[in-house]
Order: C-alpha cells, then sequence, then structure tokens
C-alpha cells in the first residue's frame, strides 16, 4: 500500500502552487505494479499523490475512483496531462516522460497545471534538484537532511 508521508511533496514552481503535500512514492518493481490498487478514494484526498519513477505511462484497472496523471520528463517538466483518468481505463504512455505523478481526479485543473510547468519534488522541504536518470534507483535512500548519499 502506498505510504503518504508530508516530508515529500510536489510543488508546480510555475503556478506556485502545491500539487501534493503528502507525497507517496514508488520506485520498485512491486511499488510501481501496485500504485493506488487497494485505496478508497477516501484514503487517496486532496493533498495526496504518488511520484512513480520510472513511469512512461499508467492504468486505472482495478482502481474505484478516477485520478490525474501528470507526465514529467527527466528535467521535471510537465509533458502531458491525462486529466480525470476513468476507473478500468489505460493512460496514453509517453516514451519521453521520466516519471509520472498520481494526483486525485480534479487537481491539475484546481492548480491549472499544464504541458511546459516546471515541477519539484521536495523532501525534507530539500528540493531533488538533480536530472532523474541520477536519482538512485532507491529514492527512499535520502539521507533526514535531504541530501542524496553519494556512492
Amino acid at each position: 500500500m502506498a505510504v503518504f508521508s508530508s516530508q515529500r511533496q510536489a510543488f508546480n514552481q510555475t503556478r506556485q502552487t502545491y500539487l501534493a503535500t503528502a507525497l507517496a512514492l514508488a520506485d520498485t518493481h512491486w511499488t510501481r505494479l501496485r500504485g493506488l490498487l487497494g485505496l478508497r478514494s477516501s484514503d487517496f484526498r486532496n493533498g495526496s499523490g504518488l511520484w512513480i519513477v520510472p513511469c512512461h505511462g499508467v492504468h486505472t484497472l482495478g482502481m474505484g475512483f478516477p485520478i490525474d496523471v501528470v507526465y514529467l520528463n527527466r528535467a521535471m517538466t510537465v509533458i502531458h496531462v491525462e486529466r480525470d483518468l476513468r476507473p478500468w481505463r489505460f493512460a496514453p504512455i509517453r516514451t519521453e516522460a521520466a516519471s509520472v505523478l498520481e494526483l486525485p481526479s480534479g487537481t491539475a485543473a484546481e492548480t491549472r497545471t499544464a504541458v511546459g510547468d516546471k515541477i519539484e519534488i521536495m523532501i525534507n522541504q530539500v528540493t531533488i534538484e538533480i536530472p532523474i536518470k541520477e536519482i538512485p534507483i532507491n529514492v527512499l535512500a535520502i539521507e533526514k537532511d535531504g541530501r542524496v548519499p553519494t556512492a
């Protein structure tokens, strides 16, 4: 089950608004496969989000509620927004996507998130500024002060 943490947030730098103030991370095969399965809409309310790394597309098979999907490239720029993706659907595959944010339905419209917007992922109030291709496979290994451990 996705673990939503107020220690992780997604911030739309272009619009100066939070997309998620309690962000879960799916960065392993199992967590990416599981995604939001097993959650009820009441478990995934405004302020929640799931960052899936790496990811080119998602589905809502087995889900009981719609979601918004924001596709990000390696520079953390929005390249596609899929609004109100209903249960039992496939979102388009975007090969240029490096990750996606799954958000409660309506979040993209409420925040006016659009293609070209720059998104910041913050862990413990520290912005992750390295390109996604350089993020360690297990992003959870980031130290408590937000620094990425070096090899």
